[in-house]
This record gives C-alpha cells, structure tokens and sequence, in this order.
C-alpha cells in the first residue's frame, strides 16, 4: 500500500506536470517553427495522408503550425494552460488517428511532424510515431489534469491583486 502511495505521488506531483509541461510545450514550439518555415513541404506532407482534399491541405498547412507555435508558447509560460493543453491534446489524437490510419493502409509517407516531405526513405511513418504521439498524448493529459504550479497568469493576478491592495481599490 505504501507503494502505491509513494507511486501516487511522483505521478501527481506538480514539478513532473511543470517538467512535462516545458518539455510539451517545447515540443509544439519546435515543430511550429519546423513547419512555419516549410509550408510548402508541410501542404504535401498533409496531402500525402489522403485524409483531406490539396485545397484543405494548403489551409490546414498554414494554420496548424501557428496553432502549434502559440499553444506551445502559451503552454511554456503558464498562460491558461489548461486550454493550451487541450488543444495540443487534440492534436496530437488527431495525428494519432491519420498516423495509425495510414499505418493500416500500409500507405509509406513521412509524418510531416518537425518538417514537411521525408529527406530519407527511413523517415518512413512506423508504429514508433504512432506510439511516441500517444505517449506525448498521454503526456499532455498529465499537464492538464495535474499542472497547477509556475504558471505566468497566476503570478501576474497575484501581482495585481498587491498593486489594487496598496492603491486602495
């Protein structure tokens, strides 16, 4: 019993769901970024899929990494990191399914996750990124059910509740 205890509480403690948070949140930044300055190799990374039509591809090209970029940024400082969470959960589900998709398929395409079309014909989609972004799915889950330290909006409300309490408002 105090195994699972002890267990309980490393999984539950604060500075894991910050260290997760960081690394996540550094992740999406990264491979916002990645994409953001690729967009055309990123537009026939999403095409090759087949899930979505080139038309769609091009929008969903464009707008994913600054989705990615700004969740990740917010996600790092702490600012309504339980929304940031969610949507990079989301994500990531979402890359899960066209990921495992194409795996059943057996369809040999690059990911398209931290640049667009594949430079080498290892960088072939396996069940490796599959089960990595299900372990980075699993967890951002921790971050948004357990982060709850170092947040940036909770230390600037603070501050201002000081500043309201010396000004006399």
């Amino acid at each position: 019993m105090k195994d699972i205890s002890l267990l309980k509480r490393f999984f539950t403690h604060p500075y894991l769901a910050l260290i997760l948070r960081l690394y996540i949140g550094g992740l999406f930044i990264y491979a916002g970024i990645s994409k953001i300055n690729n967009i055309g190799q990123f537009t026939v990374a999403i095409a090759t899929y087949g899930i979505v039509s080139y038309s769609t591809a091009e929008i969903m090209a464009i707008v994913l990494p600054w989705v990615e970029l700004i969740s990740g940024i917010f996600l790092v400082a702490g600012i309504g990191a339980p929304f940031s969470a969610a949507i990079i959960a989301v994500l990531l589900a979402l890359f899960s399914i066209a990921i495992l998709i194409n795996l059943i398929r057996g369809v040999p395409l690059h990911c398209g996750c931290f640049r667009g079309a594949p430079a080498r014909v290892s960088d072939v989609i396996s069940w490796w990124e599959f089960a990595r972004d299900i372990l980075w799915l699993i967890m951002t889950l921790h971050v948004f059910f357990f982060d709850k330290s170092f947040h940036l909006e909770s230390r600037s409300s603070l501050l201002l509740k000081r500043i309201k309490g010396k000004t006399g408002q």
